[in-house]
């Protein structure tokens, strides 16, 4: 058997076969709680990091002027805050992150402050900034820059860089956006080399970038809906349209579907079963609550309905905070999950 080191540039996996249906027992389930010794790092690589502005409003008026009641400045991007998530209570994680300029020097002092181990790739770029503006109900307008370009030498000291991180990894996420330019089979070469040195891959990407990584087979991908039906190319309604769009993920290569609904909760579809979970909190933001729940699912052990139970917690305990906040244990423990026994899956998935 070859070593994960022998096995860094190792060709492509194959594919995984489909989940069955299966009803579960009645479960209402308090967050978990882990022995952290037995829990091994994951790695986040995020290619297209950024510093979030988050902008509480009265209200949003179009071409008016406004006033900001509260301002929060925090570190960005998908796998950056699958890290934070982790890290936050009490897991073993890292980030590999390319950060350039004054912006990515505020990127990386920001991640130190929150005790984040970062891995930095120094790009001559600067690190863009998001714009959040929140409401009192909720609602959130977003302004994303797309950030720097990478030349050809910084990707592949990038790339380089991350699989020296990956000798001690459960799993490496990889998520979020790519930066201008970079090509979209990007993620999929990682996957298909990640996952032959004997480490876990996640992926939790939009457009083209995720389609591909899909057919490299990836052991979980995580996309919301809109995500969802962009992959298959059809408007999804109910949860049985769920299941069956992940099912057609499945038969291209992901493992795992982890598919998150909004306050519909979320559905996962993997070889042992499918289920369907939620949890419920009184939402202030939902910035970041994906990658909340795509790290409490890794938190808890990455399969089964357990796991699922825990990451709508962490999930709903996000949305239950300001800005792009990170729930803490104390959080999560607020957000008691439920995972339905006999899930309606003909209900809408649109609430």
């Amino acid at each position: 058997m070859y070593s994960r080191a022998q096995n860094l540039s190792v060709g492509l996996i194959g594919l995984l076969g489909l989940a069955k249906h299966r009803e579960t027992k009645a479960k209402s389930l308090k967050p978990m709680r882990f022995d952290l010794r037995c829990v091994e790092v994951i790695v986040t690589f995020t290619a297209n990091p950024s510093v979030d502005r988050t902008i509480e409003l009265d209200r949003l008026d179009r071409g008016g002027l406004h006033r900001a009641f509260r301002v929060r400045v925090q570190p960005g991007g998908k796998g950056i805050n699958v890290t934070r998530a982790l890290v936050g209570n009490g897991f073993k994680a890292r980030a590999v992150v390319p950060a350039g300029g004054s912006e990515g020097d505020n990127l990386i002092s920001l991640l130190r402050d929150d005790e984040i181990d970062v891995i930095r790739i120094r790009i001559e770029g600067p690190v863009r900034s998001n714009i959040s503006l929140v409401e009192p109900d909720a609602t959130v307008t977003k302004v994303n820059e797309a950030g720097p370009r990478l030349s050809d030498s910084e990707m592949k000291a990038l790339c380089e860089v991350l699989f020296t991180q990956v000798a001690d990894a459960d799993w490496v996420v990889l998520a979020g956006s790519l930066p201008p330019g970079m090509d979209y089979q990007i993620y999929a070469d990682l996957v298909a080399r990640l996952s032959m040195t004997g480490v876990k891959v996640a992926v939790d990407t939009s457009g083209p970038a995720f389609l591909a990584s899909v057919k490299a087979g990836p052991a979980l991908v995580k996309p919301n809906l809109e995500e969802l039906e962009e992959a298959v190319g059809r408007r999804l309604d109910t949860f049985a349209d769920v299941i069956d769009a992940a099912q057609e993920l499945r038969s291209l290569g992901a493992g795992a579907v982890l598919a998150s609904l909004g306050s519909e909760g979320a559905v996962l579809v993997e070889d042992t079963g499918i289920w369907r979970a939620n949890a419920s909190a009184v939402p202030l933001s939902s910035v970041g609550a994906g990658d909340a729940m795509l790290a409490g699912f890794l938190a808890a052990g990455g399969n089964g309905s357990e796991a699922l139970a825990e990451a709508v917690s962490w999930g709903a305990a996000a949305v239950s905070l300001p800005g792009s906040t990170m729930p803490s244990r104390e959080d999560v423990t607020r957000c008691e999950s439920h995972v339905d026994p006999k899930p309606d899956w003909d209900e809408s998935v649109r609430g």
